[in-house]
């Protein structure tokens, strides 16, 4: 995982057309993750820290579009899009009043889908193509080069995917079971106190940087730190 890596949520309770928007989103370049009704994108959304958009269907069963993007912009300003049979303008006014970044009517065109899909992708795809400067440490993303007040630290790539994806969630606590099962895999079968031993690791090579990364007692770890301007 590195921090160029794009992370999007697809729901829709119709399992042909969520695996035709999840085919379409993967032909872009990005990585689709599917949800078969509103409660299980809110489930996944909250326990996957890295998921950068959402495709969320209003008519959903169990907890419909508009319950999950209430429920999401209570938490979260992450990108939305909202799709829908409700074509009327009266339900794109609404849509976008809820929060919504943008309102497609189904059926949709596909050129159409992808330009919406890309223009709000494109400033954080911007953002994860330049050097990131935070606090004293730098990253340039193209070279994963990194530094500790001016100073080159070797990273091996365990460690530098690591630092990206606390970097990527900064200020979010993270549990050891996330971080395993984003840089790891799920079907990881070892111990979870590799983790620890990483992060110890990671935090000896970022010298003082390496206060940032926080231990939270009893939830798991936090990249604290404000980022330059």
């Amino acid at each position: 995982m590195t921090l160029l890596e794009i992370n999007i949520l697809v729901a829709d309770d119709d399992p042909i057309f969520r695996e035709l928007v999840c085919d379409i989103i993967k032909k872009e370049g990005y990585i689709p993750n599917g949800a078969s009704n509103g409660e299980e994108a809110i489930d996944i959304f909250f326990n996957s820290p890295d998921i950068d958009l959402l495709v969320l269907d209003v008519m959903m069963s169990k907890c419909d579009g508009w319950e999950v993007l209430k429920e999401i912009r209570e938490n979260s300003e992450v990108p939305v899009i909202m799709l829908t049979a409700l074509g009327d303008e009266k339900h794109e006014v609404l849509g976008l009043k809820k929060g919504a970044d943008e309102y497609i009517a189904k059926p949709f065109s596909y050129q159409v889908f992808v330009a919406r899909l890309n223009t709000l992708l494109r400033k954080l795809k911007k953002a994860r193509l330049t050097e990131i400067i935070v606090g004293d440490l730098s990253i340039d993303q193209v070279t994963h080069q990194v530094k500790v007040c001016g100073v080159e630290v070797e990273l091996n790539r365990k460690e530098y995917n690591l630092l990206c994806y606390f970097l990527k969630n900064r200020n979010r606590i993270l549990t050891r079971e996330q971080i395993l099962c984003s840089l790891w895999g799920y079907d990881y079968e070892g111990d979870q106190r590799t983790i620890d031993t990483h992060i110890k690791t990671l935090r000896s090579k970022l010298l003082d940087c390496g206060r940032y990364i926080k231990t939270i007692r009893g939830s798991g770890y936090m990249l604290e730190m404000e980022e330059k301007v």
